[in-house]
């Protein structure tokens, strides 16, 4: 008896461990719910959305205030439409701005919206017109290359001195 009531102890030790596992891959994943209450839709173009993904956190001062609904491309501009759900409570001025934001260093992307000074909020289903894509690490190391080498193989530069002929 002691054997069995030892072994349903071990059962539902192992059951909680794996409730808790799925618990923390809902979370890495954004897959949980990030609020019940009612929201709203906003728009916003930008030229390049870098690694940003649906279910990625909208952020307005560092606080979570809604998710990416989804990510499309526009065939007539070639530009990524981001949809955004918005919690209701919170309203943006018409001449708010968002920009592509990561994480840390290598962390992931999110959408940052900083309010604008209007007086006239954005309606449900507006698109956000001021937009900042997003900043795309290989391409900064390219650049910093580039011009490396371009500084490297420039020859004589400002205030170099060409060589004495003999």
């Amino acid at each position: 008896m002691a054997k069995k009531s030892i072994e349903i102890l071990v059962g539902g030790f192992v059951l909680l461990g794996l409730a808790a596992l799925l618990f923390l891959a809902l979370k890495a994943a954004n897959l949980a719910a990030f609020g019940n209450g009612e929201t709203y839709v906003l728009k916003a173009r930008f030229d390049n959305i870098g690694g940003l993904k649906p279910r990625a956190p909208v952020r307005s001062a560092g606080v979570t205030v809604g998710r990416v609904e989804s990510i499309t491309l526009d065939p007539q501009t070639y530009m990524g439409v981001v949809t955004l759900q918005v919690s209701q409570g919170v309203q943006f001025p018409r001449d708010s701005s968002a920009k592509i934001l990561t994480s840390g260093l290598l962390g992931d992307q999110y959408i940052g919206i900083e309010p604008g000074a209007d007086d006239k909020m954005l309606d449900p289903g507006a698109t956000i017109t001021q937009t900042q894509s997003a900043v795309v690490l290989e391409n900064l190391i390219g650049q910093f290359l580039f011009n490396k080498a371009a500084d490297a193989g420039g020859g004589t530069g400002e205030g170099g001195s060409a060589p004495a002929k003999p």
